[in-house]
């Protein structure tokens, strides 16, 4: 595995630029080393992060907004405040229903984030 090395040890997100990554999807790299990286997602309403799978474990952290999220074929409606794990392999996706933030840690790092 190549390594990204590490980010900033202080990062202030109004100092970070939003990379689009769809329809209605933002987002910003906040911190990472090679074994976990966090990412904040901006989701407008109706914008859909496309069911997939990797090898990285997930905790996603709902911040705000609503969402429509499949993890292995079963689909809740979570809201800010909630969390969701995904474990490595596991099919998943969202459908943004109410415009919001959802904070994304990923073991290890996403590579593919950084090309």
């Amino acid at each position: 595995m190549k390594s990204f090395g590490t980010s900033k040890e202080f990062i202030f997100g109004d100092d970070l630029a939003w990379e689009t990554v769809g329809e209605g999807l933002k987002r910003k790299i906040m911190g990472y080393d090679d074994k976990i990286m966090l990412v904040k997602v901006d989701f407008q309403v109706g914008a859909v992060g496309s069911l997939h799978e990797h090898h990285h474990s997930q905790v996603t952290y709902v911040e705000s907004g609503a969402f429509d999220f499949t993890i292995g074929g079963v689909t809740k409606t979570v809201t800010g405040g909630d969390t969701v794990y995904i474990p490595p392999h596991v099919l998943h996706g969202a459908i943004c229903t109410e415009a919001g933030v959802l904070i994304d840690v990923f073991s290890p790092m996403r590579e593919d984030f950084m090309q």
